[in-house]
């Protein structure tokens, strides 16, 4: 079995969970210390060997495995390909925004006009593209970091401006904890970054929100969309006004 770092830092964490030395580990194995040393060392080992291992620990190896899946680093972004087939198909891009937002089997099928097995391809679909990992029972975990965005000139974001911003504007901004800011003003170059990333921590606090928030009941609950975005841009109908 060809393991990666990943693996043997896990087994190395399980070790320490278990209060468990590399001299009782090597007890449990019939080796020498110092062999367990050299082989926690190297980034690959038999499948045998790590099986010992995880009898020694009392763990399952399915059990180690979604352990070495959770230690993966989470995704920033996806490739052009990824977002690509995300797109391709309503009903995904649907479900892919369902996921963003933790929802569950049950409660897109109980929101949206798709069926159980359509919403189940779907997962199946996210899981090949690495969106999600999908688990047993239909569950699975987010494979993005907080930090996720999709690509500014990517296929999501070229299909939200065709498809999207118009219908999101067209709205009043007038309703309960609704409303819409535009504040246009010249600032220094050297600030103007950290005004940035103000507003990505408001986005990954209203997404930390939106998790705490799934424990109350849906009738407590109400769906918001929150954009937020900064440009260095004037109005084009502006622009063609300025002298030469």
């Amino acid at each position: 079995m060809s393991t990666t770092v990943d693996l043997v830092q896990v087994l190395k964490n399980e070790l320490k969970t278990a209060r468990m030395t590399y001299a009782d580990l090597a007890r449990a194995l019939g080796m020498a210390e110092s062999s367990v040393k050299r082989m926690l060392a190297k980034s690959d080992m038999p499948l045998s060997r790590v099986d010992a291992i995880c009898r020694a620990l009392k763990m399952d190896f399915a059990e180690l495995a979604r352990r070495v899946a959770d230690a993966q680093p989470l995704l920033r972004e996806l490739t052009h390909d990824q977002e690509k087939a995300v797109v391709r198909d309503k009903k995904l891009i649907l479900v892919a925004i369902s996921v963003l937002s933790q929802w569950t089997l049950e409660q897109i099928v109980g929101a949206y006009r798709i069926s159980e097995a359509e919403c189940i391809g779907c997962f199946a679909q996210l899981d090949r593209i690495g969106i999600i990992e999908l688990r047993p029972l239909n569950r699975y975990r987010l494979k993005l970091a907080k930090t996720f965005r999709w690509r500014p000139h990517g296929p999501v974001m070229d299909f939200f401006r065709e498809n999207v911003v118009l219908d999101y504007y067209r709205g009043g901004f007038d309703g309960p904890a609704e409303g819409l800011l535009l504040v246009h003003g010249s600032i220094s170059r050297a600030l103007a970054p950290s005004f940035l990333e103000r507003l990505q921590r408001v986005a990954q606090d209203f997404a930390q929100q939106h998790q705490t928030d799934q424990k109350l009941s849906p009738n407590d609950r109400e769906g918001y969309t929150l954009l937020l975005g900064m440009r260095n841009w004037e109005f084009e109908a502006f622009t063609r006004l300025r002298r030469a």
